[in-house]
């Protein structure tokens, strides 16, 4: 078996595909306590990190994506596949399950 070697700089997502760097887990409440690893809740924001070049509509025409490189963004909870590259967590979506950028 063949082991592949994977970088950030060189994953570069095809069609309307997504690439995001997800965001810290929340460590304490809002009141200040401290919360164990089985008690986080996966997040759902994360800053894109590489985009693809846009999906091919009916005619073959190449529709852009709406998000850009640096952009903040809240995603569906239980979406894409995640991936682990040098000890960051990173997610691959489809454009269609990011819901909201956030300023």
């Amino acid at each position: 078996m063949a082991t592949v070697s994977l970088n950030v700089s060189t994953v570069k997502p095809l069609g309307d595909r997504v690439f995001v760097k997800i965001s810290e887990k929340e460590e304490k409440t809002a009141g200040g306590i401290f919360l164990p690893d089985t008690a986080k809740e996966k997040p759902q924001i994360g800053e894109v990190s590489a985009v693809g070049a846009g999906k091919l509509d009916d005619k073959g025409v190449r529709q852009p994506l709406e998000v850009k490189i640096g952009d903040k963004v809240l995603y569906s909870k239980y979406a894409g596949n995640e991936l682990k590259i040098d000890g960051v967590e990173y997610v691959l979506l489809a454009e269609k399950d990011i819901l909201a950028i956030v300023a």
